[in-house]
């Protein structure tokens, strides 16, 4: 089920809050998280109800691994555990998200000819495996309680960070659900979660689809054997690394809000990430959760900065390309991580030269390098990534494309630009121009939606303004999306 669809909007969540909230006032908190854990499992069923029995199994699986490391202090059946643990994990991510990829490969490089297997890929299996990989590893190393089963359920099943993050921690979760002071409704949280939910609506259906189509018809356009041209390259690639930034962006503020409605507060993961100044700064703003997981339980146990500069360098190249194959079965990612691992090692390397940059030139660099390697995360193959850039570099300037302006500028806006006249007669001009400038001002510029939450203050104005915004967002619902991010 998407956040962005009227069965979400309409059914599910007002099911879902009144039921919860109720159940709390009226019965023993247990009820109202079985009742949340089962509106979760509807959530997830309702796009594939094959996938159930995936996450099902891998919830029963991991949590009887945690158990039995908890009630057994023999060190060698715990490692065996824990060892057991990560394989069974590894494995289902390894089946459902790799085997093709493998099987491809093997047969490309021995002429061997195994069959590739129709498997389909369950929604949100990097999240939840991750999530629950996390568990398991703690369950060893650390000293956690022994939570149920329906806490631990619950734990990973929340449906507002299920399909696409953040991937939270068991300690971040479960301890709110237990939190007496949590289980009332609160208009407060119910306001702030309304908020960030309309802003990551119109993040999604009012800007990110809308650079979706201009992204959409410039990759097809390059398969089909057109001719982009450079400026039209350039565009295109801004317009999906616009795309992906407010398709993301979009989705964590809906998950922050629908959890805020529930009272419970999920780790930020997204803050900004194109302010950065470098590749480092990129990733403690970029999808942070992530970040946190590989620092956390591949980074550290790899031996972090502590054994030598040059095994430091590998260990953070390691994290990368983990971080690249996490996203995707497809040389495309492989790359996309590689390069991303060796800005890292430059940033970490020639650290003091780059700080005596000026910043406005750090950004410049930054964003280029974002820029250049979303293109290799977006195509296909390495092939069209490499037109894509063969089109920029030939530096065949020529006019903005008639379908990138038909893909941005809609009807509502056409209303609102026929009004202004001197505008209006020139707007095939400078309209594309002038929204790649307004976006990219904005997403500089303006407060991301967790700035606006910790200064947020229910009032008539906020709530009229944040109305119509859901309303245009409600009835532009003409199709229904998905979230990049459900591909991973």
């Amino acid at each position: 089920m998407l956040f962005n669809s009227y069965v979400f909007i309409f059914l599910f969540f007002p099911l879902a809050l009144s039921g919860y909230f109720l159940l709390n006032k009226l019965t023993d908190n247990k009820y109202s998280k079985i009742y949340l854990t089962l509106m979760s499992l509807w959530f997830y069923a309702y796009f594939n109800y094959s996938y159930l029995s995936i996450i099902v199994a891998s919830i029963i699986c991991n949590y009887c691994l945690s158990l039995f490391m908890h009630k057994t202090e023999n060190k060698k059946i715990r490692i065996f555990l824990l060892i057991t643990g990560i394989l069974f994990n590894v494995g289902i991510l390894f089946y459902f998200k790799y085997m093709n990829f493998f099987i491809m490969n093997l047969n490309k490089l021995f002429a061997t000819s195994f069959i590739i297997k129709q498997i389909i890929l369950p929604l949100g299996i990097s999240f939840f495996t991750f999530q629950q990989l996390s568990y398991v590893i703690d369950s060893y190393t650390k000293d956690i309680p022994v939570y149920s089963f329906i806490d631990y359920a619950l734990f990973v099943m929340f449906f507002p960070q299920l399909i696409a993050g953040p991937i939270v921690l068991h300690d971040e979760i479960i301890p709110q659900f237990e939190d007496q002071s949590k289980k009332r409704f609160n208009w407060d949280n119910f306001s702030v979660g309304l908020m960030a939910f309309s802003c990551g609506m119109a993040k999604k259906i009012l800007i990110a689809d809308a650079f979706g189509r201009v992204v959409d018809w410039g990759f097809n356009l390059q398969t089909t054997g057109g001719i982009l041209g450079t400026t039209n390259a350039i565009l295109v690639i801004l317009a999906y690394t616009f795309q992906l930034y407010f398709d993301f962006s979009g989705y964590c503020d809906m998950a922050t809000g629908i959890a805020k409605c529930f009272n419970i507060d999920l780790p930020m993961n997204f803050n900004s990430p194109y302010k950065a100044l470098t590749i480092n700064e990129f990733w403690k703003r970029w999808h942070i959760t992530l970040t946190r997981f590989l620092r956390v339980y591949i980074y550290f146990p790899l031996g972090g900065n502590r054994k030598g500069k040059y095994r430091t360098y590998l260990n953070l190249f390691i994290v990368f390309l983990v971080s690249g194959l996490w996203h995707g079965a497809n040389y495309t990612f492989i790359v996309w991580g590689m390069l991303h691992g060796i800005a890292m090692l430059i940033n970490r390397i020639f650290k003091e030269k780059i700080d005596h940059i000026h910043p406005a030139l750090n950004w410049l660099i930054t964003f280029s390098f974002i820029n250049l390697t979303w293109t290799i995360f977006r195509s296909d193959s390495l092939h069209q990534a490499m037109a894509i850039f063969k089109e920029i570099f030939t530096f065949n300037f020529t006019g903005i494309s008639t379908d990138i302006f038909n893909a941005l500028y809609s009807s509502d806006i056409s209303f609102f630009i026929s009004k202004i006249p001197y505008i209006n007669e020139r707007i095939q001009v400078i309209f594309v121009p002038l929204v790649f400038v307004i976006i990219l001002i904005a997403v500089l510029g303006f407060k991301n939606t967790n700035e606006k939450i910790s200064s947020f203050h229910p009032s008539v104005h906020n709530a009229v303004f944040y109305s119509v915004i859901l309303f245009l967002c409600i009835i532009s619902l003409a199709g229904v999306s998905t979230f990049l991010y459900f591909n991973f």
